[in-house]
């Protein structure tokens, strides 16, 4: 973050920051003045939403953020999801956008990388629905993930 970012918040809304979770009692504007790992309460993923490969990817971007003490175990994840999602797309905002999340987690910039991945699902939803090869092959390269991040 490389200037102040200002955050609005609504009575008893929740906000992750560095692992700490804060809930406002009331309308509240926070403006964050440093380099802080943030995520929104209304941006959370729980795990039995994580139903698609670009929403698995985001769960562990996002476990990153919430729980800084399980960053190290959930980066091999990471290492492991990226590969297999970058050989099973073939669409090209995918492919580019995959490569700077990827760029972005290297610098730890995951609120940057969840915003990304968030932008993808509307994509990844039209071709799982229209295009049951590449979402056959999806499915073929994240099992392996899958089972990983469920054990």
């Amino acid at each position: 973050m490389k200037s102040s970012f200002k955050i609005f918040l609504k009575a008893n809304e929740r906000i992750f920051i560095n692992g700490a979770v804060i809930r406002v009692d009331r309308k509240v504007s926070l403006e964050l003045l440093n380099d802080v790992q943030f995520l929104l309460e209304n941006h959370v993923l729980q795990a039995e939403d994580a139903t698609t490969p670009l929403r698995q990817l985001y769960f562990i971007v996002q476990v990153m953020v919430m729980s800084p003490n399980d960053k190290d175990a959930a980066m091999p994840l990471f290492r492991e999801s990226l590969p297999a999602l970058i050989t099973a797309f073939d669409n090209s905002r995918i492919l580019s956008d995959l490569k700077h999340v990827d760029r972005l987690v290297a610098e730890e910039k995951y609120y940057e990388a969840l915003k990304t991945i968030r932008g993808l699902y509307p994509i990844e939803e039209e071709i799982l629905r229209n295009n049951p090869a590449t979402a056959k092959r999806l499915d073929n390269n994240v099992e392996p993930i899958r089972e990983a991040s469920a054990g």
